[in-house]
């Protein structure tokens, strides 16, 4: 007879199996009953709704939703697609927060079906989806995503969009907006439609972004076909400056966050104190490393003390010599993060000296990440690939419906994030937003938040404020205005605790 680890090793087996063909969404039927009961038992699996699973970690605390936030959209869409085949569509709304880049977990999804039941169906973590009983667009107006979401054409969804989608959503409204090169795309739907309402909201929404001649296009155009068009702006307030003819999608949030946000933070820091010696803001900085490094490193997760990183920062830290020191994963991250904290020093050493702190942390942080991860690579941790800089590979925060730029989308968001923290003049906008602009991009594979509180850090200096230390006992409080900052747009409460934590 099979022993209990035996059973448990055959419905991995199983599972493993599921998971190479690519399945997330696990259902009943895919797995025998007690391979089923097993894997969920064990915690490998995890049920969404009845007859539904994803796959899970057993080390995954209760109520832990990492799992679910990753699996969420390849989920959907296998479940629309075993109960509708292709007769489903993502609303206008929620398409048009895809096209943006938005892929934040919605709490409630809106789907268009014409099998659809007009009833909400309960998922998890205060998720659910409600598949309303509507006819599907024309062909030409629907696509799918590169992960089978099927969804609206842009043009298509801001025909369909609702009013109050500028209200809610303007970063991703404008976004959507400012991909678009020409009116004859609207233009074909407009004017088949007789969209005369849409066609004004339209026009005022183009030139509320500085896209003048797409505007005068679809006002000129419709009223040249016999239609009463007038504009009206959407959006509840102008922009400050009109977005540049970019057509990344990413490049323009990041701008766009910008904009909006610091509007949030001025005036919501203290007076700097003034400091004109350099030697002795970078001794205080010096002064403050352990409790730094223990801090920032136990926020991560790593169980680190202060004579661990006191080893570390004495020499008595010897992989080359010591088993228990190269196979230690804390201890590699306590050597790098000294590492990393050395290259920071001399980073804040020509920033107190007037150079621009943006010149500099755009320069300095890939070296910032090199050397917080170079002992996990000597000790054979971590690939030495993992070095080479910004992610190739999509990344999910822990518990957080938030999810993060995708890989080529980075790559158009970072000059912009370094161009826009080089010209702010305001040095509580360029702590705050440095930090978390950095974290929601979040550029690389690990590191991000260590990297995006060395950054504040650095940004601290530049306005003539002290290294600034993030208390473990505070990360609850800490992840979560981040997370309403990354969900909502409301930043102002994290710029509250920075704040504070300045004062």
């Amino acid at each position: 007879m099979a022993r209990p680890a035996e059973k448990l090793a055959n419905a991995l087996e199983a599972l493993e199996r599921l998971q190479t063909n690519g399945l997330v969404a696990i259902r009943s039927v895919d797995l025998s009953r007690l391979d089923r009961e097993r894997l969920v038992e064990a915690g490998f699996l995890k049920e969404v709704m009845r007859g539904w699973y994803i796959p899970a970690r057993p080390d995954e605390p209760a109520g832990e939703s990492t799992a679910w936030f990753a699996s969420f959209w390849e989920f959907v869409t296998a479940y629309l697609t075993e109960r509708l085949g292709s007769d489903w569509i993502l609303a206008p709304d929620q398409s048009l927060l895809l096209h943006s880049g938005n892929r934040t977990v919605p709490q409630q999804l809106l789907v268009r079906a014409p099998g659809g039941r007009n009833k909400p169906t309960e998922l998890i973590h205060g998720t659910s989806l409600i598949d309303t009983r509507l006819s599907l667009p024309a062909d030409r107006d629907r696509t799918v995503t590169a992960d089978g979401v099927r969804i609206y054409r842009a043009e298509a969804a801001l025909v369909a969009a609702s009013p109050q989608f500028y209200l809610n959503y303007p970063t991703d409204a404008r976004t959507a907006l400012a991909a678009q090169r020409a009116a004859s795309a609207l233009l074909e739907r407009l004017l088949d439609g007789g969209h005369s309402v849409v066609a004004g909201r339209l026009a005022g929404a183009f030139r509320n972004i500085g896209r003048n001649r797409i505007a005068d296009d679809i006002s000129g155009t419709m009223k040249s076909a016999g239609y009463d068009v007038r504009e009206s702006d959407p959006f509840s307030h102008p922009l400050a400056y009109p977005l540049p003819r970019d057509p990344s999608p990413a490049a323009n949030r990041i701008r766009l966050m910008w904009q909006d946000l610091r509007e949030q933070l001025i005036g919501l820091f203290p007076e700097p104190p003034h400091r004109n010696d350099a030697a002795a803001y970078l001794a205080e900085v010096e002064e403050n490393y352990v409790n730094d490094a223990y801090n920032s490193l136990s926020i991560e997760g790593y169980r680190v003390s202060p004579g661990l990183i006191e080893r570390v920062r004495g020499g008595n830290w010897d992989p080359e010599f010591n088993e228990d020191d190269r196979a230690h994963r804390d201890a590699m991250a306590a050597r790098g993060y000294w590492q990393s904290f050395q290259a920071v020093k001399s980073s804040l050493t020509e920033i107190l000296a007037g150079r621009n702190a943006g010149d500099v942390a755009d320069r300095d942080h890939p070296v910032w990440y090199r050397e917080l991860f170079a002992p996990s690579v000597a000790a054979g941790i971590i690939k030495p690939s993992d070095l080479a800089g910004y992610r190739s590979n999509a990344v999910f925060i822990r518990g957080s419906r938030h999810v993060p730029l995708g890989p080529d989308a980075v790559r158009d968001a970072m000059p912009v994030f370094f161009d826009l923290l080089r010209d702010e003049p305001d040095p509580a906008v360029r702590v705050v937003l440095g930090h978390f602009v950095f974290v929601y991009i979040h550029p690389y594979i690990d590191g991000n938040g260590r990297i995006g509180r060395f950054l504040m850090n650095a940004m601290m200096a530049s306005g003539g404020y002290p290294w600034t230390i993030i208390p473990v006992d505070r990360r609850d409080q800490y992840m979560t205005v981040l997370e309403t900052a990354s969900t909502s747009g409301e930043l102002r409460p994290f710029g509250e605790f920075i704040a504070g934590l300045i004062k």
